[in-house]
């Protein structure tokens, strides 16, 4: 009988987690047999978790968030793209034991944008909320597509300006507190903060969001957040939580794990179905 690979979340909170699911679909998908499970672990307890997980068997892990700037350190070998957010969120068994660690955020959210909402990043104005490893994971794919400016505002300025400096060789990037919003405006407002995750909001002046706009929270949730709920508000012409990324970063890791790319449309459907027949 073929052995079921074990594969895991790691994260805090994690009780709202759609990976495993998203991960057994995949495995439907394509053939795979795998387990997936998502394990609630504190930023205190993840290295020793890390650990356990894999001697025990496991051979790949994905972690969120506050998890994503502990395992860039914790890895032994990183991805580029990992190596410049300087945060991980895919890690994947070598064959001698040792850790691979990648960033499947970027290239996932980037991916939910242009190909399944087709938005245009190109001379957008884009705005990020928060300076953490959710951010880090996003500029560097976000930049490639050369908006006309990346704004990242947190309630840590020196945070803002430092993680702004680090990606400034990709294009232009600044950094600034929340109260230096006022009277700007922008295309795309990225929500990647852990706000939602306590169903709070950043302080966000009124009027932040330009005509036609867009609102994206990296969250997700059964219920439009707050960020997607301000969205709404401000008349955002899209105001969009973070599922679709989730979706998209996930197909990455298995593909990292499998060496199979599975298709991401039936498993977006999957969920549009479920949500509009729990709204019904």
């Amino acid at each position: 009988m073929q052995n079921v690979n074990r594969y895991a979340v790691f994260g805090h909170p994690i009780n709202h987690s759609k990976s495993p699911q998203i991960h057994h679909l995949f495995a439907e998908q394509t053939g795979q047999r795998l387990s997936y499970q998502a394990h609630d672990v504190s930023a205190k307890k993840f290295t020793d978790a890390v650990a356990a997980f894999f001697s025990s068997g496991g051979k790949g892990l994905n972690c969120t968030v506050p998890l994503k700037e502990l395992a860039w350190e914790l890895v032994t070998h990183k991805t580029p793209r990992a190596e410049l957010a300087k945060a991980v969120n895919t890690l994947a068994l070598h064959t001698d034991g040792s850790l691979l660690g990648d960033n499947t955020d970027g290239c996932g959210l980037v991916t939910d944008l242009t190909v399944n909402h087709n938005l245009t990043l190109t001379d957008r104005r884009i705005l990020i909320l928060g300076a953490g490893g959710a951010s880090r994971g996003i500029i560097a794919p976000l930049l490639e597509h050369k908006p006309a400016c990346l704004t990242i505002a947190n309630r840590t300025v020196d945070k803002a300006c430092k993680l702004a400096e680090t990606f400034s060789h990709l294009g232009c990037i600044l950094g600034c507190g929340f109260p230096e919003l006022q009277n700007l405006q922008f295309d795309l407002i990225l929500n990647a903060t852990s706000a939602s995750l306590s169903h709070q909001l950043p302080p966000l002046p009124n009027g932040l969001l330009a005509d036609t706009g867009v609102c994206y929270d990296l969250a997700y949730s059964h219920q439009p957040t707050p960020f997607v709920q301000w969205g709404l508000a401000q008349n955002a012409h899209k105001s969009l939580d973070g599922l679709g990324m989730l979706v998209e970063q996930a197909a990455e890791a298995f593909y990292l794990w499998h060496g199979v790319r599975p298709r991401t449309k039936p498993v977006l459907d999957f969920f549009s179905l479920k949500a509009s027949s729990s709204n019904t």
